[in-house]
């Protein structure tokens, strides 16, 4: 998670001497009691569940009615999925698309333009089939060049620039691709004045391709410009704008409950070197899954994301060596008995801590899944350590080689923990396979926290400097491989550019685990491009976070 502070230096007086303690300036609450005050309401459901009903059903029929051109399937399974409604029609999309993916030689000798083959393509290598890039080769001229004739061809420059995002290692085409299209948008973004509604769509691809986006995200920009899509189905649009308001509810409740656990701990007061950042974790894990059927793991997920926010305050912003390695034992023996030997702030936080689990383990014994709790514990207990391996080196002025760097920074970023974890309250679908396959590092996991990871070194390191924080891994790189500052930056992005490779070649059937499992990771790496793209949106409450929380937890879709 890695999340970085602004800070100034201030002392502290013990009962025996005083402490230089690296006391954070926190932005306060953007949203205090917003979300407790919504419980007063009513919080009115959007349409009645028999209006709901029925136009789920229509599109549902629409869905797998008979059509003359497989394209127009390839639109509305396309706009499903952007409207953020696929949750419902997970079988017949699938079996749309494996029949589609049948009959792709057929297809492919149809004479289909851009447009189509590239969607067909994005779709099917969503859904996990490895269909060939080289269908793109119909496109090239003599010289094995992208034929410019294309470029006047904007919805197919459009499609082609977000099925070239879909490639694993070796897809030259789709390289090929990436560069093309990018140049072509670019250009468009110039000359379209006279066009807004395709300056808009242009720009919203530049700045986030679908494979990167955030599902609920990408769903409230769809449903403001669906109506101008030539494919345009009020049925659906109407469905889907029931949908997410109805679904929006369920998520404001859930908020509910976490911001009155947040405000019992009373984190503001006592803990006031901590982060006030309920909300906005609640979103990040609101990334990971949207789903009504993980609402128990979405409440498990944010408890615990909350704690390791405070935790990593408390490592970055507040604690002593001393203390900080009495906190880090008292985590591995992971006994109550421990408190005693911590300060007061720490024992705070170590019991909300275990409160936190021990609300996670009545869950999981109520269910016959309590083997579930060590795993949990474990990644705790891993992360805990990986946060002490960095405040030593802190201490000591240590500077890491990159290798070494990175084999501790993967863990105290906490996006491996925050995968196993996601875990805990999925339901039937994950199995003790399951866990010990996340648990045993797997290459997607590891591209998650390499994107996670590398991208937020990129925009934070200068500022954590500033106040003084563990050398990054910008700084290890350079001193290194004598680089500068802009060429470790390409590097860097050059890592990040082969661990999205390795995430999509991962995502191809057959995978070690069922699809869903390895969507939160996918999620997980989404939320983390948001955060850290241009700036440390967490840290700094950046404008893409508040208006993410406003977009899908504050103002509901007009119907």
């Amino acid at each position: 998670m890695s999340l970085t502070v602004s800070a100034i230096s201030a002392q502290t007086q013990n009962s025996n001497s005083v402490v230089n303690r690296p006391v954070a300036n926190f932005r306060p609450s953007l949203w205090r009691d917003h979300f407790l005050s919504i419980a007063n309401n009513s919080m009115e459901t959007y349409g009645n569940v028999e209006q709901v009903q029925k136009l789920k059903e229509e599109v549902q029929r629409m869905l797998m009615a008979p059509v003359d051109k497989p394209s127009q399937k390839l639109e509305l399974i396309d706009a499903i999925q952007r409207l953020g409604a696929s949750y419902h029609f997970e079988s017949e999309i699938d079996s749309v698309l494996q029949e589609i993916h049948k009959r792709e030689d057929e297809l492919e000798i149809s004479g289909h333009g851009l447009y189509t083959v590239a969607l067909r393509f994005r779709l099917l290598r969503q859904q996990g089939y490895n269909i060939p890039s080289d269908v793109f080769n119909k496109f090239k001229d003599s010289k094995g060049n992208f034929r410019e004739s294309l470029i006047d061809d904007v919805q197919g420059i459009l499609c082609l620039y977000e099925a070239s995002h879909m490639r694993v290692h070796g897809e030259d085409i789709l390289d090929e691709a990436l560069d093309f299209t990018t140049a072509r948008l670019e250009t468009l973004m110039v000359t379209a004045d006279s066009n807004p509604s395709v300056a808009a769509q242009v720009s919203h691809a530049l700045q986030r391709p679908l494979r990167k986006c955030l599902p609920r995200l990408e769903a409230r920009h769809y449903l403001s410009i669906y109506q101008e899509s030539s494919s345009f189905n009020e049925v659906l649009l109407n469905f889907a704008k029931l949908d997410f308001n109805i679904l929006q509810g369920q998520h404001q409740k859930e908020l509910v409950h976490i911001s009155r656990w947040w405000k019992d701990l009373d984190v503001a007061t006592k803990l006031s070197f901590a982060r006030d950042r309920v909300v906005e974790l609640y979103f990040w894990i609101l990334g990971v899954y949207f789903e009504p059927q993980y609402a128990l793991a979405r409440r498990i997920l944010t408890k615990i994301i909350c704690m390791m926010s405070i935790i990593d305050d408390a490592f970055d912003a507040y604690g002593t060596l001393e203390e900080l390695e009495l906190f880090t034992n008292a985590v591995k023996r992971w006994d109550i008995n421990c408190i005693d030997q911590l300060p007061q702030s720490m024992k705070l936080i170590y019991k909300a801590l275990l409160d936190v689990y021990e609300e996670i383990e009545e869950e999981m014994s109520k269910e016959g899944r309590f083997y579930r709790v060590y795993y949990a514990k474990e990644e705790m207990k891993n992360q805990v350590q990986a946060y002490f391996v960095e405040a030593k080196w802190f201490n000591e002025n240590y500077v890491p080689t990159f290798e070494e760097y990175m084999d501790n920074a993967l863990g105290s970023s906490a996006y491996s923990a925050l995968t196993t974890l996601s875990f805990v309250g999925m339901g039937d679908i994950v199995t003790k396979e399951a866990f010990d396959w996340v648990f045993s590092h797997p290459r997607m996991v590891k591209a998650a926290e390499i994107i996670g990871r590398l991208m937020n070194d990129i925009v934070s390191t200068d500022f954590e400097q500033q106040r003084g924080h563990v050398v990054s891994g910008i700084e290890c790189y350079m001193k290194q491989h004598d680089m500068s500052k802009q060429e470790v930056h390409e590097e860097f992005h050059r890592l990040i550019v082969n661990a999205w490779k390795d995430m999509n070649e991962e995502l191809l059937k057959p995978t070690q685990v069922p699809m869903p499992l390895l969507l939160r990771i996918l999620n997980l790496a989404r939320v983390l491009d948001l955060l850290y793209k241009n700036e440390d949106a967490y840290t700094h409450l950046g404008e893409v976070l508040i208006e993410g929380v406003t977009s899908l937890l504050v103002d509901p879709v007009l119907l």
